[in-house]
């Protein structure tokens, strides 16, 4: 009698640990748990990587370029997918459009590692950043008029050969050192120098013509430093060497370094700002070299930190450092180098731009 009554009991939590068993087996569906861009959010930058990230862990097989899509419009933009850690990442062939809405998809392709796919496409969309017009020069406003112009101090070294004028504001005549200054009414002259040298306790209008002039470079400086939406954020996590940039803005929250030759590539009217946080280092005997017609005069170096171009390097463009720039040994420069502090020279050629 007691067997019987055991028996139902028994078949009972049989059929209920079969019922556990078999759905544990089949697993949950799996979902979305973020996006990198998040969806309609504007100003991603161009060289943006596209990320999407399960609750789960999926089967890898099922993650690839023909269930996560990014399209522009109904073209599909050609990229690497490669999946780690519950997250997948699609990384374009070639850096996006500018102001562009961009299409991303994950399709219900992808799997769990229990087999169960998404429970439906999910979709999202973002805007790149950047203009599709012609970016448009830094104003340097009355600072255009000086090849080297800084605060506290113009240093040189050893003999140098520039090619345009120096300026010093609000320091004193004594702090440009090492060119065997001629003085003369308003200015001064140095066998080095191709042009004048100014300092602020000249004779006027000198001192007032140094102070509109810093106070432009300074404005220009933030005009460089503020411009909104880069084309490239991190690029290369600030290491450039070797690559070939196209005109744009780029930024920077850390150093950039230059560890080999640089080319930047466009027309005559295209124009690169580049927004540096930290210090600006670039390497001996390296080079940057323009190609298509870029012009030095319009290619913006905005560094926060210090800048330094290596011995017999040779650079091109106008640095705005808040900090100080240094040309060590033999270093070349086609371009400005407008300092809120010092520049230091040794046995450099520095030409302004045409």
């Amino acid at each position: 009698m007691k067997l019987k009554k055991i028996l139902p009991i028994m078949a009972l939590l049989l059929i209920a640990i079969t019922a556990g068993c078999k759905k544990q087996d089949i697993g949950t569906t799996p979902t979305a748990t973020s996006t990198d861009p998040q969806n309609n959010i504007t100003g991603v930058p161009r060289n943006q990587a596209i990320a999407f990230t399960f609750s789960e862990a999926m089967d890898p097989s099922t993650i690839n370029s023909s269930t996560f899509i990014l399209k522009q419009g109904t073209d599909v933009v050609p990229g690497a997918v490669t999946y780690s850690g519950n997250t997948a990442l699609l990384t374009p062939t070639n850096v996006l459009a500018a102001s562009t809405v961009f299409t991303a998809t994950m399709t219900t392709g992808a799997k769990s590692l229990s087999g169960i796919s998404l429970a439906a496409n999910s979709v999202w969309s973002f805007t790149t950043g950047g203009s599709t017009s012609v970016l448009a020069v830094v104003n340097l406003g009355s600072a255009v008029n000086y090849l080297i112009l800084a605060k506290t101090a113009i240093t040189n070294i050893a003999t140098s050969a520039l090619t345009g004028n120096l300026g010093l504001s609000p320091a004193a005549t004594s702090y440009i050192t090492g060119f065997a200054l001629t003085n003369a009414t308003g200015y001064a002259t140095s066998s080095q120098v191709t042009g004048n040298i100014f300092a602020a306790d000249m004779v006027s209008p000198t001192p007032i013509n140094l102070t509109t002039a810093v106070s432009n470079m300074i404005t220009a400086y933030n005009d460089a430093a503020g411009r909104p939406s880069p084309d490239f954020f991190e690029l290369y996590a600030g290491n450039i060497g070797g690559k070939t940039l196209s005109p744009g803005i780029y930024k920077w929250t850390n150093t950039v370094t230059i560890p080999s030759d640089v080319t930047l590539s466009g027309s005559s009217t295209d124009v690169w700002i580049f927004q540096i946080a930290g210090n600006l280092t670039m390497s001996s005997a390296k080079k940057i070299i323009l190609s298509g017609g870029a012009m030095a005069k319009n290619i913006f170096w905005q560094v926060a930190g210090q800048a330094t171009l290596g011995t017999t390097s040779h650079f091109e463009g106008i640095i705005l450092s808040m900090t100080g720039i240094t040309l060590q040994t033999g270093a070349s420069m086609n371009g400005r180098a407008l300092a809120q502090t010092a520049v230091i020279l040794d046995q450099n050629a520095v030409t302004k731009p045409l």
